[in-house]
Formats: C-alpha cells, sequence, structure tokens
C-alpha cells in the first residue's frame, strides 16, 4: 500500500468521525428545543429508522 492509500484511509476516517459528531451535536440541539417545535418540524419521528432507537 502506498502512501496515498494510507492518507486516502485515514481522511476517509476522519470524514466518518466528523459525520458521527456533527449527527451527535445535530440531535443534542434538536433535543434540547421545546417540545412543541420538536413535534411542529416532526423531529421525533425523523429519525426512529435510523441507527439506534431509545424508548422512553
Amino acid at each position: 500500500m502506498n502512501s496515498f492509500g494510507i492518507l486516502n484511509s485515514v481522511q476517509h476516517y476522519v470524514g466518518k468521525i466528523r459525520t458521527m459528531r456533527n449527527e451527535v451535536r445535530t440531535q443534542r440541539f434538536m433535543n434540547s428545543l421545546p417540545a412543541d417545535i420538536r413535534k411542529d418540524i416532526g423531529w421525533p419521528d425523523m429519525y426512529q429508522g435510523r441507527g439506534r432507537i431509545r424508548e422512553v
């Protein structure tokens, strides 16, 4: 494997980490909004099929 392949792999990994952090940050922000606003934009329903589902 040449140095470009390694660099490409590292960039891919960093990109995945950045994407996951952005998703977590967005979820925290959306969950901090008042319940009526979340309901108006459909936040709880939007991500039910994605990833882990937390039951309350």
